[in-house]
């Protein structure tokens, strides 16, 4: 397997946690009060941003050709720090 896939691979794992991690958040959300949930559905509407943003950059690594995606992986290392951050402060944020 090359480098290339490798990465996908483990971004696309990293994005099926995240998504996982944001349907645990969600089905909170929905137990929170009104006043609360609306705070909360701001919250998971800019997670879900994020990981539209971090799916783009995973596609724009699979289409790459030869060594074009490594620098493309710039982008998307950032991309995936923004969502991994976000999630910590959400999950923080749920369990208050």
């Amino acid at each position: 397997m090359s480098l290339k896939d490798e990465y996908v691979e483990k971004l696309k794992a990293q994005l099926d946690e995240w998504s996982a991690d944001i349907d645990v958040l969600e089905a909170k959300v929905r137990k929170a009060d009104a006043e609360l949930r609306i705070k909360y559905d701001e919250q998971i509407a800019t997670l879900k941003d994020k990981r539209e943003d971090a799916k783009l950059k995973l596609g724009e690594i699979q289409s790459s050709a030869g060594e074009a995606w490594k620098e493309l992986k710039k982008g998307s290392d950032e991309a995936w720090d923004a969502i991994k951050h976000a999630i910590a402060e959400a999950r923080k944020k749920f369990n208050e």
